[in-house]
This record gives structure tokens, C-alpha cells and sequence, in this order.
């Protein structure tokens, strides 16, 4: 008997060639990602092995935790390349940080030229606890600046889930969204995944980024996606590939 209803794919099988990926925590001691430029090297060969063109290094930037500043960030970029071999130094693309949006932020971009992905788009994110305080105020500086701000992960800020409002409120102050290719496939619970879906259904994601930051991370590529907007995936997935 043929069954009436196809397996969703793994993750892994819908990365496109040449897909870059714009966010990962493994560059070595430097937040909670890499501890070694060996977990470094091994990371990078498992990316590869996942289809993963070329990758681009974010690390945190988060006062009292991760206090990396944009030079500190760099040294550590070109410290890395060149411990690793070629072909893995060419992957490891560009660097650019993940920046939490405190009280502290609007200093910083004032008095700091930020890291991009590419242009003058910038990651941020928030706190998974609240949303950040004078959000409004931070993302009007942050354009007005020059930049253009990428929320990571919106789909795991748990606050938003009942309050699917506050996504369109987001987009209209001019964020772009960045999902984690893992919330697709259940890694961060059912109730992200759930909203990772409608995300995607909305069409309010513009890019995707893998956030690995250890070897669990990288297994995950390998189970089977559980949204039903494998297609509105697809899409976002290719743009990442623009991202050269």
C-alpha cells in the first residue's frame, strides 16, 4: 500500500549550493560557542559536510557577559583563519557579532562602528525574558545611524508568541528577521517551532542562520523539518546565497 502522506525532509537535504550562513558562535573563547580553535576546526568541517558554502563568525556582544568589542572581535577573526587550514580559513568568510539590545546599546553604536553581515545590516537580539526596554527608541537610533537591524531569532522570544502582533509592529519599525534554521525541526520546543511556521507562512523572515555553537547544534541538521512552509524555506534559504 502507498502511503498518502510523503516524509517531510531533513533539514539538512534543503540546504541550497552555496548557501552562506550569516549566524554562528565559533570563533574559540569568546563567547558560549567554540572553546578551542580545535572545536573551531571541527565545527567548520562538520558545516561543510552539511552543504554550508561559507559562514559568517558572530559572536555575542553582551555587557557583563560577552564585553567584545569590534577590534576584539576582529583580532580573534584573523587569529583563527590562520590557524585553520585553506579551505576552512576560506569558510570562514567574514565576521560581524550578535548585539544585544540593552540600555547600553545606543552608546555603543554611537561611539563604535559596528560589525555587519554585509552592507549595513547589523544582527541584533534580545533578552529571552523581556523585550528590550525603549525598543522603539533603540531601533529609530540604530537606522538613523546608517544601519539596518536584523532581529535573530524572533521566533524564540517567547513573549511574542501570544502577541503575534507585535511581529508586524517590529517589521513596520523597519527590522529584518533572521529565523534559526534549527527551530524547524522542533530543536527549541513546539511552541517555536509553531511560530517559526507562521513566521514563514506570513512571509515576514528574510534570512535564516544555523546559531551552531557546539556539536549538538550540527546533529540537529540531520532530523526531519516539522513546519509546513517547507517551500517559504526554500525561498528564504536561497537568499542567504546573495549574501556573498
Amino acid at each position: 500500500m502507498i502511503s498518502l502522506f510523503k516524509k517531510k525532509p531533513n533539514l539538512v537535504d534543503l540546504i541550497p549550493e552555496g548557501y552562506i550562513d550569516i549566524h554562528s558562535h565559533i570563533l574559540p573563547n569568546i563567547d558560549d560557542g567554540s572553546q578551542s580553535t580545535q572545536e573551531t576546526l571541527l565545527l567548520l568541517e562538520q558545516m561543510s559536510l552539511l552543504g554550508i558554502k561559507k559562514c559568517i563568525a558572530t559572536p555575542h556582544t553582551m555587557p557583563n557577559v560577552w564585553d567584545n568589542s569590534s577590534d576584539f572581535i576582529q583580532e580573534t577573526f584573523l587569529n583563527t583563519k590562520n590557524q585553520l587550514p585553506k579551505h576552512l580559513a576560506e569558510m570562514l568568510h567574514r565576521v560581524s557579532s550578535e548585539y544585544m539590545m540593552d540600555e547600553t546599546f545606543i552608546e555603543r553604536f554611537q561611539n563604535e562602528k559596528l560589525l555587519m553581515i554585509k552592507d549595513t545590516i547589523v544582527l541584533v537580539e534580545m533578552s529571552y525574558l523581556n523585550p528590550s526596554i525603549d525598543l522603539k527608541n533603540i531601533l529609530f537610533q540604530l537606522q538613523m545611524k546608517g544601519y539596518i537591524p536584523l532581529l535573530a531569532h524572533p521566533e524564540r522570544y517567547l513573549y511574542y508568541h501570544n502577541s503575534k502582533k507585535e511581529y508586524f509592529r517590529l517589521k513596520e519599525l523597519g527590522c529584518l528577521f533572521q529565523l534559526n534554521l534549527l527551530s524547524t525541526v522542533g530543536y527549541y520546543g513546539k511552541s517555536v517551532t509553531t511560530v517559526a511556521d507562521y513566521l514563514l507562512a506570513n512571509n515576514l523572515i528574510d534570512f535564516v542562520g544555523s546559531d551552531i555553537h557546539h556539536n549538538r547544534h550540527i546533529g540537529a541538521f540531520y532530523q526531519r523539518i516539522k513546519i509546513k512552509s517547507q517551500n517559504e524555506l526554500i525561498d528564504v534559504m536561497n537568499k542567504n546565497c546573495q549574501l556573498e
